[in-house]
């Protein structure tokens, strides 16, 4: 998938700004799906408008510039199942907590059980946010995503939570003293 299958499949929902595109991408439901950034996304739907895929419109809005609204065409529908229709791209996983566990012993363990815990918060808490969700207001598949998404969530905090302590365990016991000054 890439930036333009993103966009029509939000805007296969419905219209949509290119900054309601950007918020849906990073805090919203299509955050889980692939990264997308504005120096991607607008890019992406001028090329979309200019193969007529999708359409715009301005509309004035009180006390604030113009904005511009993006719908998708019926030649857009179609070009989006055609690209879900195409092989899947590798899936990526990224996480900073990752690269920062990666490197564990080189930390003191107050800083690394201080961080751990962090992101075992933040992960639990975003689990409560998807576990929320109300699977009866969505239609099947979008409950199946959100279901395997609880499941993936669920399984790592699981993880974290029995093996925070070995982790912890692997910093260094003494701060660097040369880090300090």
């Amino acid at each position: 998938m890439n930036v333009r299958t993103l966009c029509l499949s939000i805007l296969h929902e419905g219209d949509a700004t290119g900054y309601e595109i950007r918020r849906l991408c990073v805090d919203g439901e299509c955050s889980y799906f692939i990264e997308a950034s504005f120096g991607s996304i607008y890019p992406a739907l001028a090329r979309l408008e200019s193969e007529g895929l999708v359409s715009s419109r301005t509309e004035q809005q009180d006390g604030k510039p113009t904005k511009k609204v993006y719908s998708i065409t019926p030649a857009g529908r179609d070009a989006f199942v055609q690209e879900l229709s195409e092989p899947l791209g590798e899936e990526t996983f990224r996480s900073p907590f990752l690269l920062f566990a990666r490197f564990a012993h080189l930390l003191p363990r107050d800083l690394v059980e201080a961080r751990a815990n962090e992101f075992l918060r933040e992960r639990s808490e975003r689990n409560k946010i998807v576990t929320a969700a109300k699977a009866t207001s969505m239609n099947a598949c979008d409950a199946w995503v959100i279901n395997y998404g609880r499941a993936m969530m669920g399984v790592a905090e699981e993880y974290l939570r029995a093996h925070m302590h070995e982790l912890i365990a692997l910093a260094r016991a003494e701060p660097n003293k040369d880090a300090a000054e």
